[in-house]
């Protein structure tokens, strides 16, 4: 961002030093370019802090306390403004909420359980929708997903016709929401000269579509279909050029502000954990692509009040399967640093000690559990994180990998089997009890899934030393070489792999199984595969 600062700032002198509220005031204006001077008016705040958001520049922390304190005095002195500036998911949930408040207006009920936990403050606050300025920002967030719109029955009077962006009167209302996004996310696809943020936004936005679509019913679906796909494929393409050119350099970028990649996130939590937070639980759901986080952070959200997340991003590790993505995950190191254990997971939980013990805990104050799934086993698991000496915890939810694996209807199969899944009540009571005792709740997957149609099997007998569906892995070049060209197979090597660990990829929307196959399946480099969510969960208030 202080890339786009302009060049006034070059004729900054020693001479001219500035003080620390004019460096502010400069930083504000020029990188950020919001002036606090000049919003005073509810209309003109919420156009910044919309507008923000939307760019994915939210205000650092030190920032947004500044602007409030210009702005204490004003008009909008009962605003939480620093909370609204600063946090894009607090942000998020106050304009639903309010969303829901403005519908009051016209005889609407809004039902998701979010609005009945609103924070404190949201009494004082009123977000003035029907301005021009706010109206365009807001009418995007809903064709893009961050914003969720209210189902209702009929159509009510006296309502403007804007308003409906926010509705879904009917299931076609659904349809056409998601071919906007579609069309939306289309005309704005990150090119070679993005940062990894821009992939990680667009990977979030996909997802919100993706989601909207795997709910709507297969006849409003179906003319659909090929747009949502041929959006699909454009991204993956630009994806692929454009880790060819970026993502050696994804492995040595700073953790502080939050991981970039998987191996990333226990320096981060450490971090985390020197900056006050004593208990820290990281659920790893194997295998859960942006769109599945998405229908479970919806599920929670309309049924556990309080429930609120802080959303990022991360990059998974490539190729982008469990052996190597989700070590690198527990252990914090490259997948050549653990290269004698790549072809496996059993070395995870040692790993994840190891980590631990490296930054200061004791052997006893270190959990792992891998293959969590069902609430019959939530007992056992609160024995472990209820004893004192337990500090953090590392946690594998393996229901989605195995749904995945299993899936003979694609990611519009697998939907309604997650949703069966959050029905037996499983996420939301591992997360309160990790919250009952005090623990910080971060989730995160070790890579994602996409469905690919078959180009045929490689039969190699014993060659490949991984034989997944979307990449293959030799230990030498004449094995990876022996690939019959016809498969359009290719390789991408970069240095964070073992130097005899080399992987062969099929290409965008292609797998290795039996020709014309339709399945949902992961190793490869595309969006759904790659980009996985990092997010923190909160607890507003005591869900009780």
């Amino acid at each position: 961002q202080c890339n786009s600062a302009p060049a006034a700032a070059a004729t900054l002198t020693a001479s001219q030093p500035l003080g620390e509220a004019a460096t502010k005031e400069f930083i504000l204006n020029h990188i950020f370019r919001i002036s606090p001077y000049v919003i005073p008016r509810p209309e003109d705040f919420w156009r910044e802090a919309l507008r923000l958001h939307y760019r994915g520049s939210g205000l650092p922390k030190m920032l947004a306390d500044h602007v409030a304190g210009i702005l204490r005095d004003s008009a909008l002195g009962e605003l939480p403004v620093s909370e609204l500036l600063s946090s894009k998911s607090y942000m998020v949930r106050i304009v639903q909420e309010c969303w829901g408040r403005f519908l009051d207006r016209f005889g609407i009920c809004s039902t998701r359980a979010a609005d009945t936990g609103s924070p404190e403050a949201l009494g004082a606050i009123s977000i003035p929708f029907e301005h021009p300025d706010v109206r365009v920002i807001v009418d995007t967030m809903f064709l893009e997903g961050t914003l969720q719109p209210v189902t209702i029955e009929g159509s009510p009077t006296g309502m403007p016709a804007w308003v409906k962006v926010g509705l879904v009167e009917d299931p076609g209302t659904l349809g056409d929401l998601v071919r906007e996004g579609i069309k939306k996310i289309a005309e704005d696809l990150p090119g070679m000269d993005s940062s990894h943020r821009n992939w990680a936004d667009l990977a979030r936005r996909m997802g919100e579509v993706s989601f909207r679509f795997h709910g709507l019913n297969a006849a409003i679906a179906a003319p659909l279909l090929q747009q949502l796909r041929q959006l699909q494929r454009d991204a993956d393409e630009r994806l692929k050029g454009w880790l060819f050119a970026h993502f050696a350099d994804l492995p040595s970028l700073p953790a502080a502000k939050g991981p970039v990649m998987v191996h990333h996130v226990p320096r981060f939590l450490s971090l985390r954990r020197n900056a006050g937070e004593e208990r820290i639980a990281l659920l790893v759901f194997d295998g859960l692509a942006m769109d599945q986080w998405i229908q479970i952070r919806e599920y929670l959200a309309g049924r556990v009040p309080g429930f609120a997340v802080d959303e990022g991003a991360c990059f998974a590790w490539l190729p982008t399967l469990t052996s190597v993505s989700r070590q690198a995950l527990f252990s914090g190191l490259k997948p050549r640093e653990f290269a004698s254990s790549i072809e496996t997971t059993s070395q995870e939980a040692s790993l994840w000690a190891r980590f631990w013990q490296d930054n200061g805990l004791r052997k006893s104050e270190v959990f792992y559990q891998k293959s969590l799934k069902r609430t019959e086993q939530l007992p056992e698991l609160e024995a472990a994180i209820s004893r004192p000496t337990t500090k953090v915890a590392g946690i594998v939810i393996d229901m989605i990998d195995e749904i995945v694996h299993g899936a003979m209807l694609g990611k519009r199969g697998i939907t309604g089997q997650i949703g069966a899944w959050c029905d037996t009540g499983f996420v939301e009571t591992l997360l309160l009890l990790l919250a009952e005792h005090d623990y910080k709740i971060y989730l995160t997957a070790d890579h994602g899934n996409v469905e690919a149609k078959g180009i045929g099997r490689l039969s190699q007998g014993v060659i490949s030393e991984i034989r997944g569906e979307r990449v293959r892995t030799y230990r030498s070049e004449a094995l990876a070489a022996s690939v019959p060209a016809e498969f359009g197979a290719f390789r991408f090597d970069i240095p964070g792999l073992p130097p005899d660990f080399l992987p062969l990829y099929a290409r965008t929307g292609e797998a290795f199984v039996p020709k014309d196959d339709q399945i949902v399946a992961h190793g490869g480099l595309s969006v759904e595969e790659l980009v996985v969510p990092f997010v923190k969960i909160n607890f507003t208030r005591d869900a009780s």
